[in-house]
């Protein structure tokens, strides 16, 4: 049986300050207004009137929910004319909801 060394295991863990940059990053998946967001961006660019449309609540209501979402460096956006165009700002974020699924439909088996 190994030695429970708890020093050794300390050192290991990461700073404090990314601990509870994680903690913050994973508040974001905890809402599901963001979360619905997210999903609908998985699959495309999309603007703020489609996605509007898609999480059902008002624009100024996925205005800030997108506020947050761009503050945590997880989407990004451009304009187009009046129009401003939402995407996930890389490839982390899909494997990070794909892998929350995936292990949710395992759980089942």
């Amino acid at each position: 049986m190994e030695d429970c060394n708890e020093k050794e295991f300390i050192n290991k863990l990461p700073e404090r300050e990314l601990i509870l940059n994680a903690v913050e990053m994973y508040k974001i998946f905890a809402d599901e207004t963001r979360l619905r967001i997210l999903l609908a961006l998985l699959e495309n660019e999309l603007c703020v009137s489609k996605i509007v449309s898609i999480a059902g609540i008002s624009q100024s209501a996925v205005s800030h929910q997108l506020r947050i979402l761009k503050q945590m460096n997880i989407v990004k956006y451009r304009k187009q004319g009046k129009n401003v165009f939402y995407s996930l700002k890389d490839e982390h974020i899909e494997k990070i909801i794909n892998m929350v699924f995936e292990h949710l439909n395992e759980k089942g088996e």
